[in-house]
């Protein structure tokens, strides 16, 4: 008897791209960023800066919804911008349909500005500004309207994620996300004082090794970030930002101006940084 031939099962093949890309999402705009390759395609390394992204963007869309759902305009300052890679991807995914939207990117470095600006005109992104300046300039710039819908800092470097938050404060605005990144000011105060802290409060066994310096001074400057913020009269929520494993920068600050400073949080602040021995740092979070 002759055997039936066996075809082998039908395999459906998809799209990588298909997989991963949005509704309308500008793949030209994916290649500048260097998320595809120059011929479109997606390798594995791409494939999880991509899910980064969106992982960061799944927080912030439900800010600028909110915004949008309480006025017709929306602004957005990134600070310290750097290639505006947040910016371009957020005005790309959530805003380039919204003709009431604007994002601005705040970067120090001119030839980074240029070259974003250059990216929005060729994209066709007439919504994006791109301003050269530091934090003091910014907040007295004439380019920059006078309030901020949203302010964005992603692995603003040391006291760079501080200037943001005081660009935040001194545009009143509504939403403020931070990922900080290389906390070392605080750091180097603490160890700067060491031996005379040893005198002051047996706290200082928490800082008393080098390691234990570095990462409790990271862990401290987010805490007196967050207890600024309260005493500004913001809601705050901090949380790891699920997805990115890959980098120790890994915390994601969220605050939502409700107007009501927490009570206590300016007291519990300086008395953080009497008994540490931080007192020198009084004019920067106590601002």
């Amino acid at each position: 008897m002759k055997r039936p031939t066996l075809k082998p099962p039908k395999v459906a093949f998809t799209d990588p791209l298909a997989e991963v890309l949005r509704p309308g999402q500008s793949i030209e705009l994916l290649k500048e960023l260097h998320i595809l390759t120059r011929d479109g395609k997606l390798n594995q390394d791409s494939r999880r800066k991509l899910k980064q992204v969106y992982h960061l963007c799944n927080f912030i869309e439900p800010l600028l919804d909110e915004v949008l759902g309480r006025q017709d305009t929306l602004t957005l300052a990134d600070h310290g911008a750097g290639k505006s890679y947040l910016g371009f991807i957020l005005y790309d995914l959530f805003l380039k349909d919204r003709a009431g939207s604007h994002i601005y990117g705040i970067e120090t470095r001119d030839e980074l500005v240029e070259k974003s600006r250059e990216l929005a005109v060729r994209l066709g992104f007439p919504h994006m500004s791109f301003l050269s300046a530091t934090v003091a300039e910014s907040i007295q710039s004439d380019e920059l309207p006078p309030t901020i819908d949203i302010v964005t800092a992603l692995h603003a470097c040391n006291t760079a994620t501080d200037d943001a938050i005081q660009f935040a404060l001194a545009k009143q605005a509504r939403h403020i996300v931070l990922v900080p990144c290389c906390q070392a000011e605080v750091a180097a105060v603490l160890r700067r004082h060491k031996n005379e802290s040893f005198g002051k409060t047996p706290l200082s066994e928490i800082w008393r090794h080098p390691i234990h310096t570095r990462e409790f001074g990271s862990q401290l400057t987010n805490v007196l970030r967050c207890l600024q913020l309260e005493s500004h009269g913001y809601q705050v929520t901090v949380t790891e930002l699920v997805g990115w494993e890959h980098s120790m920068k890994n915390e994601l600050i969220i605050a939502t101006k409700t107007g009501t400073a927490r009570r206590n949080a300016r007291e519990r602040l300086q008395q953080i940084l009497q008994e540490l021995n931080l007192t020198e740092l009084e004019a920067r979070f106590l601002a």
